[in-house]
């Protein structure tokens, strides 16, 4: 079983929040506590808002900056097919998958990982803004393969519809900070 955390749970808001915002939760939650209850009972109940300040804090520092982002899509555009399969290749191996490359239109990997099977997609990596076709072809050949999961790389962006679709389908998106992220986590490897 694998834990998913809320993503409108207070902490995952506060998470994906400047770490600053919690640390003046915790300040204000300090200050109204100890009107109350004596200053050591007031410090103890800033911790968690505290925890959350440092994680927060930690993701952001380590998190690429605009220009690294556009700098590593933009290497990513220019590269040619048989480079940007090798990295993406590179990618899944580091995360701890089997990666089995499949021949069609519809998707390119195939990944295995603790019993769990995800069907990729990235060979329309290059365009400006994808649609929904790619998404649709990629849902109906999971299928076939039995796959969990898919999951759709891009170096460009994705339309609305196309957005829209893979949140009801599921599917996994990989571009623009995230995919920056993960090619940075290679290199860092």
């Amino acid at each position: 079983m694998q834990f998913r955390m809320n993503k409108n749970s207070l902490f995952a808001i506060l998470s994906r929040s400047p770490w600053w915002v919690s640390f003046l939760i915790a300040a204000g939650l300090f200050m109204a506590v100890r009107q109350f209850l004596p200053d050591y009972a007031a410090a103890f109940s800033t911790l968690p808002f505290l925890a959350i300040a440092g994680y927060s804090g930690w993701l952001q520092f380590h998190a690429p900056s605009s220009e690294r982002v556009v700098a590593t899509l933009e290497g990513l555009r220019a590269m040619s097919w048989p480079e940007f399969a090798a990295t993406m290749e590179r990618v899944f191996r580091a995360e701890g998958f089997s990666v089995t490359a499949v021949p069609g239109e519809a998707a390119d990997y195939v990944l295995r990982k603790d019993g769990k099977v995800a069907l990729v997609a990235c060979k329309r990596w290059k365009v400006a803004q994808a649609g929904v076709a790619p998404l649709r072809e990629l849902v109906g050949a999971m299928e076939g393969v039995g796959a969990h999961e898919c999951i759709y790389v891009a170096a460009g962006e994705l339309s609305p519809n196309a957005r829209d679709y893979a949140a009801k389908q599921k599917i996994r998106l990989l571009s623009g900070v995230a995919l920056a992220q993960q090619i940075a986590g290679l290199k860092n490897k």
